[in-house]
């Protein structure tokens, strides 16, 4: 029988301790072990859509703007140009909008306003749809993070936070 050759056997552990030393290297890279990856829960406003934990941009087809989660205004049309203010204005075309009660749509791209079209197009038909569960009527306790969730007080409690 012919013996096992030492230096194939420490080749082949160095080779297997360097991937394994990259896995981890890459794994904290994508964000923490507890599954946190890309979530902001908790920067995105009460009024917003349940189901997706991240969320960078919102498309309101009822309003044919949008709202950047991160940086809490909207996107609004002005003539040809696209501008950006905590609030909508105030005007004919913005009326009556209710972020509670206007459909959302989550698209996270760069600068969402350059495609549209595309958006206007994809969810145009979801313009006066009403019924779009938000994130402050949410029972789902990891919605509870978020600082104007009803349960964010009982839920910092809880977490000492």
């Amino acid at each position: 029988m012919k013996k096992p050759n030492l230096g194939m056997w420490l080749l082949s552990a160095l080779v297997f301790t360097g991937i394994s030393v990259t896995s981890i290297g890459c794994m904290g890279t994508m964000g923490t072990m507890d599954g946190s990856v890309g979530v902001n829960i908790g920067d995105q406003p009460v009024w917003g859509p349940t189901g997706y934990d991240r969320a960078d941009y919102y498309y309101i087809p009822d309003v044919d703007s949008y709202y950047s989660v991160s940086e809490h205004q909207y996107i609004y049309r002005d003539g040809s140009t696209w501008k950006h203010g905590a609030s909508l204005p105030s005007g004919s075309s913005y009326a009556g909008y209710d972020p509670y009660h206007s459909y959302k749509a989550v698209v996270n791209e760069d600068k969402p306003y350059q495609n549209n079209a595309a958006h206007q197009a994809k969810y145009g038909s979801f313009k006066g749809k009403t019924d779009q569960p938000v994130i402050r009527d949410s029972r789902d306790p990891k919605y509870f993070v978020n600082k104007d969730h009803p349960e964010h007080e009982n839920w910092a409690k809880e977490h000492n936070r």
